[in-house]
């Protein structure tokens, strides 16, 4: 699908308009060559509403909206040049004086050079634009559509997995199955083995939304002593299940390193005495051998009553694992349900019956999702508070509704529809999901507003006033999740877990159909030349070859994938407009420094790359590196000496061996929002500068046996941090002093396993932002200071593993309950 030229075209304008306004760029010369580009484009955005509401019959029209958006991609990355320059110039200055500038004057990227070479870029641009448009029959057809900014930003409801409209019959059958002390044989005698029971149907009935409802019942609590959820990836290894359920068994993340057997030991520990319910969710895997020795492996020594409880599309997979006479299908869900749930998903509560005319298109539209609950949900949300008849009818009366499945790519034309009455600015963030795989359990905010970033498509939006780019980002992901493209977000403190529904993964993958691929050496003859975003699976010579077809990647992606230094000297030769770069677990022992080329780099993954000695400082050219994860990289000896020289570095978490911060270092990194600092166990102190401190919003620090958060003179420095997060550090026996300059802005406070901690001081209470504190595994910490109940915008606390601390905070019988009766949550795991 190619609905994504308008956003493109939108974002470019916006981008050129930047450009020639910047006093900076008009040194080279540019200015007329990018008012000329800007004109063109500014005429074709114009009519590119129209062609995509379009296109949808006319498969001509499609194929010149796919031509437009590989031009639009290739001028996004001939602009980017303008920025990439412009922060190599300001390094210069910074850095190298009068003598860094003579040298760069004779560098490729001297004024004149730069005019010349991208002057001629620009010109190839148009021309191709030029001969778009004047394609007559298609251009002359297109009318211009009044369009907004796209600045679509309603609060919305977001409708809760409990609030299950239908299916009520449904769940008491599964409950009061659950509830059996067994599977019957047929002399109605109870067999005593684990339950197994299926819940079938097709996508986006709501099996998973009926599983968690059923999961979360207050019976069904009750009655287990242990819940376990596993989502299962669509061809799993035995291995990988077995690591998912331990996981929710002991609700922490397992170890990959663990073997089968090590891992079957533990399942079985941890199950032994225990009646337990287990959620197999999203079952596609018919494979008989695989199912039989899960089964076996939770079966044995199952204590009477346990039940599996398995969702899935086929039915063959049902009569496969299922243990009752019957299963549970699901089946369209009836037109008042779906109806209600449109109301719930659209209207303001109650303001329905202002609207008579709107109600009335609501009905027509719901009757055109078939029963489907995704379908009515997605499309409710988009209507969300909108009064204008005209949207309304837009939806009702869209060609898309006409679209047989396999004409959409097997997308409910409701889900196509969702999309395309996006904004612009959402349209492109959900499309880049598409970098996503499939059989993931679960995704990172976090990690995705990061990739939005380094693909440019935050910062173009007007309406943010001065809100930072991440803070957009999370704007946005909040909104597609009220939208109902994201599901099962969970608040993980720092960001959010969640996942997307196997129909909407797959509306993403079309949108980015031709731009995506998965490299095998088995496929790569049907690779495209306009792919932009790699994932490899495989990585030997084959791939190599292959990659000498391309030149306009953006996005490389492997994870435990052995990849070497030649391979990626390869890469780093052919992709000059590389983005992303992520390559955590890929047993990379030497990165090569011809990565000091890649200007327009600006997200680099190389965690647990336990072999990595060193980098070459040659990264630190990468000027519009915005985020370095080098976490559990423990061989790693030091940071680049020169890493004060990535002055858009905004996230950096490390593991290194070094003892401390040397000057002009990470603690000069003026734009860093988030530094994490794991498993250093030499590491004796934070960097003496202040200046990193300016922009630092989260501070995470873990297993680093030696730090003194003390060894700092901090006090008097204005923080702006929000977020602290301290694990594991048996040095610190209290919070150091500094802390306090952060009483105005520290929203999240979280201590976990810090043994020698034996009190909070009484200067916590001055902290009149603090929203949520959490406090884990601190065995000396008995009680809280005075003054909590100054704490007045606290509204969660956790205590864990704290046997005094808990006993002290016991509702209305504990010591300390008075100085924290007034915070709303307070909970103990």
């Amino acid at each position: 699908m190619t609905e994504l030229a308008f956003p493109l075209a939108t974002r470019l304008i916006e981008k050129i308009g930047s450009i020639v306004s910047e006093e900076i760029f008009l040194a080279w010369g540019l200015q007329a060559d990018l008012q000329k580009l800007e004109q063109t484009m500014s005429i074709i955005k114009d009519v590119l509403l129209d062609a995509e509401q379009k296109q949808a019959h006319n498969q001509q029209l499609r194929s010149w909206l796919r031509q437009l958006k590989h031009v639009f991609l290739d001028a996004e990355d001939l602009l980017d040049e303008f920025e990439c320059e412009a922060l190599r110039r300001q390094v210069v200055e910074t850095f190298h004086g009068t003598i860094g500038k003579v040298r760069r004057f004779f560098s490729r990227s001297n004024p004149i050079a730069f005019r010349f070479r991208v002057g001629n870029e620009i010109k190839e641009i148009r021309e191709r634009l030029d001969e778009l448009k004047s394609n007559k029959a298609i251009f002359d057809s297109l009318t211009i559509l009044p369009h907004g900014d796209g600045g679509d930003h309603h609060e919305r409801p977001f409708v809760p997995a409990s609030k299950v409209i239908g299916r009520e019959s449904e769940k008491e059958k599964i409950v009061n199955l659950l509830m059996q002390q067994g599977d019957d044989d047929q002399s109605g005698k109870s067999t005593n083995k684990v339950s197994v029971i299926p819940i079938v149907g097709i996508g986006g009935l709501g099996k998973t939304t009926l599983a968690k409802w059923v999961y979360d019942d207050k019976r069904v609590v009750g009655h287990f002593e242990l819940r376990m959820w596993a989502s299962v990836p669509v061809d799993f290894e035995l291995t990988e299940l077995t690591r998912l359920i331990l996981g929710s068994a002991l609700d922490t993340e397992i170890s990959d390193k663990l073997t089968l057997d090590q891992l079957q030991g533990r399942l079985r520990e941890a199950l032994k005495d225990n009646k337990f319910l287990l959620v197999l969710d999203d079952v596609w895997n018919d494979d008989a051998l695989k199912w039989s020795h899960l089964r076996d492996l939770v079966t044995e020594g199952a204590k009477s009553g346990s039940k599996i409880l398995v969702t899935t599309r086929s039915t063959a997979v049902a009569e496969m694992m299922g243990t009752i006479p019957t299963n549970i299908n699901l089946e369209f869900l009836s037109f008042e349900d779906c109806l209600s749930l449109f109301v719930e998903c659209a209207f303001k509560e109650g303001r329905d019956k202002d609207y008579p005319n709107l109600f009335k298109m609501g009905e027509d539209i719901v009757r055109k999702c078939g029963g489907v609950p995704l379908a009515v949900k997605t499309l409710g949300s988009q209507l969300y508070s909108k009064i204008d008849e005209r949207e309304w009818k837009m939806v009702r009366d869209s060609e898309i509704w006409e679209l047989k499945q396999e004409d959409a790519g097997h997308i409910l034309p409701a889900l196509r529809l969702s999309y395309t009455r996006l904004p612009p600015h959402l349209r492109q963030c959900l499309a880049y999901c598409s970098y996503f795989q499939k059989d993931r359990i679960e995704y990172s905010s976090n990690a995705l507003i990061k990739y939005w970033m380094a693909h440019g498509i935050l910062d173009q939006y007007r309406g943010h006033g001065n809100m930072e780019l991440e803070d957009i980002g999370e704007l946005y992901f909040k909104d597609l999740w009220a939208r109902s493209f994201f599901q099962n977000v969970i608040d993980w403190n720092m960001y959010y877990k969640f996942d997307m529904h196997d129909l909407i993964y797959d509306l993403v993958q079309s949108v980015a159909q031709g731009e995506c691929f998965t490299v095998k050496s088995a496929n790569t003859k049907d690779i495209s030349e306009n792919v932009r975003h790699l994932t490899l699976l495989e990585a030997g010579q084959n791939v190599s070859t292959t990659l000498q077809k391309l030149n306009k990647v953006r996005t490389i992606k492997a994870e435990e994938t052995k990849i070497d230094e030649s391979f990626l000297h390869t890469c780093f030769s052919r992709f000059k407009y590389l983005r992303v770069l992520l390559l955590p677990l890929c047993s990379l022992q030497v990165l090569p420094s011809s990565i000091g080329s890649q200007k327009h780099l600006r997200y680099m993954d190389f965690s647990f790359n336990e072999a990595i000695t060193k980098l070459p400082n040659a990264i630190c050219r990468l000027q519009s590196l915005q985020t370095l994860y080098l976490g559990h990289c423990e061989n790693l000896e030091e940071l680049p000496r020169d890493i004060s020289k990535l002055i858009s570095l905004t996230t950096l978490e490390f593991t290194t061996k070094q003892t401390s911060f040397p000057e002009n270092g990470v603690g000069c990194l003026k734009s860093l929002r988030l530094l994490g600092i794991f498993k250093c166990s030499n590491l004796t102190s934070l960097p003496r500068e202040t200046s990193y401190l300016a922009s630092l919003r989260t501070l995470v620090l873990c297993n680093c046996e030696q730090l003194n958060l003390g060894n700092v003179n901090y006090q008097g420095t204005p923080l702006r941090l929000q977020n602290l997060s301290i694990f594991n550090l048996p040095r610190m026996v209290a919070l150091p002093e500094w802390l306090q300059g952060a009483a105005n802005t520290l929203q999240l406070l979280a201590i976990d396993a810090c043994e020698n901690l034996e009190a909070l001081p009484e200067w916590l209470a001055s902290f009149t932002s603090l929203t949520k504190l959490v406090i884990s595994e601190c065995q000396k910490l008995s009680s809280l200071p005075e003054g909590m109940r100054s704490l007045t915008s606290l509204r969660e606390l956790v205590i864990d593993d704290c046997p005094e601390l808990e006993r002290r905070c016991q509702r209305d019988i504990g010591e300390d309950w008075p100085k924290i009766s007034h915070v709303p949550h307070v909970s103990f795991r």
